[in-house]
C-alpha cells in the first residue's frame, strides 16, 4: 500500500515519507471551493493556492498584481473544500520581499485568516532570513527556484532557467540554503531535467517540479492548463488531460440554442 493511501490527512511529514519511499507527489493549483473539492475527492496530495490566480482567475498578464487579501480570499475557499490534501498558499509579490518581519506578518495572516497548512515563496539566499523567521513561528514553508514568475521583469523572459553551468551551480547552492533555512519542500520551475534530478538526489526534502523533468519527487501543474481550460499556453512540460475549453464552449452554444428555440425548459423542467 502506498504512503499516500495509508493516511487520512496529508501533512508535510507525509510528503517526506513519500520521498523516502520513492512515491511520487501529485500537486495541482486550485483557487475556489468547487474545484478544490473535486481534486481533494480524487486523491490529490497537495493543492497550491497559487498567485497564478492573478493570471487565470483575474486575467492579469503577470502574477504581480494580486494582493495578499485576494490570496487569502482564494485560500479560504479552497480550505473549506479540503478534508484530506495538504493546502499551501503563495505569498504574493510585495508581501514578503521588504524584510523578514513583513514576511512573517504576511505568513501569519494566511495561516490565521485562511486556515492554510503552509505557505510558498520565491527566491534563494535573499529570502533565507525570512524563511527562518517564518518557520521559527511554526509555519511550514515551501521554496521556489528556477523560473520565478514574480521576477519576470528581472529575467525579461519565461525561457528555461539554469541551462548554463554557473546558473545551475547557483541554483544548487540556493536549494541547499532553502533546505538549511527550514523549507519542507521546494518547487523547481522550468529547468533542465538533469539538474532537477540532481537537486532531488542531493536534497533530503521533497522536490516538486513544473517543467523540471521526471527525476524530481513530484509534479505540479496549473489546473486550468491541465484541464484544457486555457488554449494559448502550450509549453513542452504541459500535458492536457481534458479539453474543457471546447467542451464548455460547445455546451454553452447548445444551451443558447435550446433557450432561443424554446426547447429549454420543457414540460418536465418546470413547476
Amino acid at each position: 500500500m502506498s504512503v499516500q493511501g495509508e493516511i487520512k490527512r496529508v501533512t508535510t511529514n507525509t510528503l517526506q515519507s513519500m520521498k523516502q519511499h520513492g512515491e511520487k507527489i501529485s500537486m495541482l493549483t486550485a483557487y475556489d471551493f468547487s474545484m478544490a473539492r473535486i481534486f481533494d475527492d480524487a486523491g490529490i496530495d497537495v493543492l497550491l493556492v497559487g498567485d497564478s490566480a492573478s493570471n487565470v482567475m483575474a486575467g492579469h498578464e503577470t502574477t504581480l498584481p494580486i494582493t495578499l487579501d485576494q490570496m487569502i480570499y482564494h485560500a479560504q475557499s479552497v480550505i473549506r473544500a479540503c478534508q484530506r490534501c495538504l493546502v499551501i498558499v503563495d505569498l504574493p509579490f510585495g508581501s514578503y520581499q521588504g524584510n523578514s518581519k513583513e514576511a512573517l506578518i504576511s505568513a501569519i495572516r494566511i495561516m490565521k485568516e485562511a486556515g492554510a497548512h503552509g505557505i510558498k515563496l520565491e527566491g534563494g539566499e535573499e529570502v533565507a532570513e525570512s524563511i527562518k523567521r517564518i518557520t521559527g513561528a511554526g509555519v511550514p514553508v515551501m521554496g521556489h527556484l528556477g523560473l520565478t514568475p514574480q521576477s519576470i521583469y528581472k529575467f525579461g523572459t519565461y525561457a528555461v532557467r539554469a541551462k548554463e553551468e554557473e546558473e545551475a551551480e547557483m541554483l544548487m547552492h540556493n536549494a541547499s540554503i532553502l533546505q538549511n533555512a527550514g523549507c519542507f519542500s521546494i518547487v523547481l520551475e522550468k529547468i533542465p531535467a538533469a539538474l532537477g534530478g540532481r537537486v532531488a538526489a542531493e536534497l533530503k526534502i521533497p522536490v516538486i517540479g513544473i517543467g523540471a523533468g521526471m527525476h524530481v519527487d513530484g509534479q505540479v501543474l496549473v489546473m486550468h492548463d491541465m484541464l484544457g481550460i486555457t488554449k494559448d499556453f502550450s509549453p513542452r512540460f504541459l500535458r492536457r488531460y481534458l479539453n474543457l475549453y471546447d467542451e464548455i464552449c460547445d455546451a454553452t452554444k447548445h444551451y443558447i440554442k435550446d433557450v432561443k428555440s424554446r426547447d429549454f425548459p420543457n414540460e418536465g423542467e418546470q413547476y
